[in-house]
């Protein structure tokens, strides 16, 4: 249980970025702040209700930051959230091409719902990654990013996002919530092997509304 003061000081540490977050684009400049987010958050030790990235990053960080510096050259949706020039998160986020070539049988081996037709939906992103900070949960980080990563969605051909959620062997309880929170439906289920270990992970969905303008009335 949280003390009176580690919540003072978490407030503190709230109050110091609330407002000064500015979400953009990831650059190579940003590549260390964005390793030291993700090992905040990517131990070896996972905790269901603070959330979790599946990887330990404190292990082989050269490994990780390779990575890292790859899909910041290479993908078209990687944002971070900046404040007084500190990566306090970032997400990482996958179109169906660039997905799909490296995991070309993701799909087929989801078991999706019966009155899921994946067929439909073949214009999409994959939102694989969502870390903010350890310290800064609860400061609405993650909602700020998640906008304006929708909102350039909005100006693009996609027409549907997907995102994945570890239930086994660690429910990711701070991913379910915030899937939740932005109204994401189920569409699946998937067990993979990763690193001689089976996981079991969710998969949701959500269309990308875009307003359509008329004379008379706006429509979502």
């Amino acid at each position: 249980m949280q003390t009176a003061e580690e919540a003072f000081n978490e407030s503190k540490i709230m109050d110091k970025y609330r407002d000064r977050v500015i979400v953009k684009r990831a650059e190579m400049k940003d590549l260390e702040g964005i390793y030291d987010v993700a090992v905040s958050v990517g131990k070896a030790k996972k905790t269901s209700y603070d959330g979790f990235l599946m990887d330990n990053y404190e292990k082989n960080p050269e490994k990780h930051m390779k990575k890292f510096e790859k899909n910041i050259k290479t993908l078209q949706y990687f944002y971070v959230a900046k404040s007084r020039g500190e990566i306090l998160g970032f997400i990482m986020a996958y179109t169906a091409k660039e997905w799909l070539t490296s995991n070309p049988e993701w799909s087929d081996n989801i078991m999706w719902k019966p009155d899921f037709r994946i067929f439909q939906y073949e214009n999409f992103v994959l939102t694989d990654k969502i870390a903010v900070r350890s310290d800064l949960r609860g400061c609405g980080i993650g909602s700020k990013m998640y906008k304006k990563y929708i909102n350039d969605l909005k100006q693009s051909a996609i027409n549907h996002v997907f995102s994945e959620t570890i239930i086994d062997p660690v429910p990711n309880f701070a991913s379910l919530s915030f899937r939740k929170k932005q109204n994401f439906k189920l569409a699946g289920i998937r067990y993979e092997k990763y690193k001689g270990k089976m996981y079991t992970d969710l998969i949701y969905y959500k269309p990308v509304f875009r307003e359509i303008i008329s004379k008379n009335k706006t429509v979502k």
